[in-house]
């Protein structure tokens, strides 16, 4: 289980190595992407608060990154943070996601990305639940849901 000091290494020291990576050109991620979905997956941008109904959607499945369809968490670390993002308590593996420093408008956070194409998912804070205590609030455009069979 990831805890925040895990969190914190990986951000300083480097992430463990993804599986697979996925390079595309910007022209291709365009051509593959709504302008939202760009805008906030290619561009670091974040949705609107409460744009989406995947915040308080809870119910079985496994969520993946938008890009390149690796999976990232599964819908039963998921929880209602109140937030207006969707929120996690723990990716599916502890390679799928990287940890970068982000001192934008003025805060310091944690941002994270999908280990496998650097698509911008998020940050991760540790306000979450235990036993984690850990809080993945992502960019419902930057997920893709997909239903367990």
């Amino acid at each position: 289980m990831l805890t925040w000091k895990s969190i914190l290494t990986f951000a300083d020291k480097g992430t463990p190595i993804p599986d697979q990576t996925v390079t595309k050109t910007d022209e291709e991620w365009r051509a593959q992407l709504t302008d939202e979905q760009y805008r906030v997956t290619r561009q670091h941008g974040t949705e609107a608060a409460f744009s989406s109904d995947m915040c308080s959607l809870i119910e079985p499945g496994v969520y993946a990154c938008v890009c390149c369809a690796t999976l990232l968490f599964d819908a039963d670390e998921k929880f209602e943070s109140g937030t207006g993002w969707p929120s996690f308590t723990q990716p599916v593996k502890e390679n799928v996601i990287s940890y970068h420093g982000d001192s934008a408008d003025g805060m310091q956070r944690i941002e994270t990305r999908c280990n496998t194409c650097g698509a911008h998912l998020g940050h991760v804070f540790p306000d979450g639940p235990e036993p984690s205590g850990l809080r993945y609030c992502m960019n419902a455009v930057a997920l893709q849901k997909i239903e367990v069979v």
